[in-house]
């Protein structure tokens, strides 16, 4: 079968092996094949690639909201797909996805609506499939789909004085060091 999308079909081994490691990261790349994020973004990004380049830029993007999915928190996480290409395929290194997200930010508005096109085809694609089972089908003004997305909230800490640069335990350290 030839493979159309971004990422690798992964064939399923019906041995029995007491782990399923990337059982999420499996969902979410069919997910991305199924509703052809992984080619819309790639028809949107295309004007960002460079000549002769090896990675598409649809495929990084889309590789870094797998890793934002799955739990990673910068763009060096990437590497936890580059460590599985039976599942991710070939995954772009650490600097061509820098020199994309460099590239994208200099022209970030027209990047950030192509990213918002494919996302919205991507979605109509999602609803399109679930046909009849579609909460957004049965969506009206008065009666409209309502989605509670549970988050986590994440807060910088620090243990600095709100004041001074300088780390709490040392305070009064410097307090007893400046009058002497």
């Amino acid at each position: 079968m030839k493979n159309t999308g971004s990422y690798p079909r992964v064939h399923i081994d019906r041995t029995v092996v007491p782990a399923v490691g990337q059982a999420g990261g499996l969902l979410l790349v069919e997910t991305v094949r199924a509703t052809g994020l992984d080619r819309v973004l790639s028809t949107e990004l295309a004007g960002w690639r460079k000549p002769f380049a090896v990675h598409d830029p649809g495929k990084i993007i889309c590789d870094l909201a797998l890793t934002l999915a799955l739990g990673g928190d910068c763009l060096a996480d990437i590497a936890h797909l580059r460590d599985e290409p039976g599942i991710y395929g070939r995954v772009a290194s650490d600097p061509t996805v820098s020199r994309l997200v460099s590239r994208l930010a200099t022209d970030a508005d027209h990047a950030v609506a192509a990213i918002g096109r494919a996302r919205q085809a991507a979605r109509r694609t999602a609803w399109g499939l679930a046909g009849d089972a579609s909460p957004g089908g049965r969506a009206t003004v008065a009666d409209p789909l309502i989605i509670d997305l549970d988050a986590t909230l994440v807060t910088a800490h620090s243990d600095l004085s709100s004041t001074t640069l300088v780390p709490r335990e040392f305070e009064d350290f410097l307090e007893f060091g400046e009058g002497h």
